[in-house]
């Protein structure tokens, strides 16, 4: 888990200025990876005492904008953050539990996969969700 220090030298050298609510909300993603907004929310104000929605909503905004965090939302589920940034990865969601985890690319380098046709678009990423049971809700299942 990065430290303090490190969250700083990310945010400027991102060219955003280092505040106590940027610094904490970094931490709630680096410490909940696929957290929702509630859960970083919650995480913020446990560390920071009472900070508005809007000031948390905001710094997700900027954290994204500046590609210091990444912002997913599978299909029927809110939107939830992650600090793994700069790779082209995908995600497994569990149907019945809502279990999100990373996994790599299936093949070769950004954007994995190759357009039949890309209509003349500069493709620099590909979105790929795989849906399943996670192993808790299998052995439930077949219980």
């Amino acid at each position: 888990m990065p430290t303090t220090s490190d969250f700083e030298h990310l945010l400027r050298g991102a060219a955003l200025r280092v505040t106590r609510p940027r610094v904490a909300v970094l931490t709630a993603v680096y410490g909940h990876p696929h957290a929702d907004t509630d859960s970083i929310i919650g995480a913020v104000r446990a560390d920071l005492g009472d900070v508005s929605h809007q000031a948390i909503y905001d710094v997700l905004r900027a954290l994204t904008t500046a590609g210091l965090v990444r912002r997913i939302q599978p299909a029927g589920s809110v939107a939830r953050y992650e600090s793994r940034v700069g790779d082209n990865h995908h995600h497994v969601v569990c149907r019945s539990c809502g279990a999100i985890e990373d996994v790599d690319c299936a093949v070769g380098s950004a954007p994995c996969l190759t357009a039949d046709d890309d209509h003349g678009f500069t493709i620099d990423e590909a979105e790929v969700i795989y849906w399943g049971l996670c192993p808790a809700c299998s052995t439930t299942v077949s219980s």
